[in-house]
């Protein structure tokens, strides 16, 4: 039994488990106005499609959905069956508000009411 696999059966798969990967991914990166579907996403780096994404580099951000995850700073790393994979030179994860440079009590109040009269 041999296993050799012609390059158009093996472009076809390939093709199907991106498809499967975009269809089931909800993560997106985003480089100045654009978004692109991310494919995988692990610890130190991610991957998306190598045939429709252009070369990301430098600042990006991550989402998921409408949730800002991370600010990273990437690096290309390799091209390898249809995936293009990107790794963090830095991940910062994304906060809503300002970080505080003092310490707040848990039930501090929230404003000061001020007397009338």
């Amino acid at each position: 039994m041999s296993t050799y696999v012609s390059k158009e059966i093996s472009d076809g798969l390939n093709a199907a488990r991106i498809a499967s990967l975009k269809k089931a991914s909800r993560l997106r990166v985003e480089m100045g106005q654009e978004y692109f579907k991310v494919l995988r996403l692990w610890k130190d780096g991610f991957a998306v499609e190598a045939e429709t994404t252009p070369r990301l580099r430098g600042l990006v951000d991550l989402y998921d959905g409408a949730n800002h995850l991370y600010q990273c700073l990437i690096i290309a790393s390799e091209d390898e069956a249809g995936e293009m994979r990107y790794e963090f030179k830095r991940n910062t994860v994304a906060a809503d508000k300002a970080p505080l440079d003092f310490y707040r009590e848990p039930d501090a109040p929230i404003a000061l009411l001020g007397k009338d009269g």
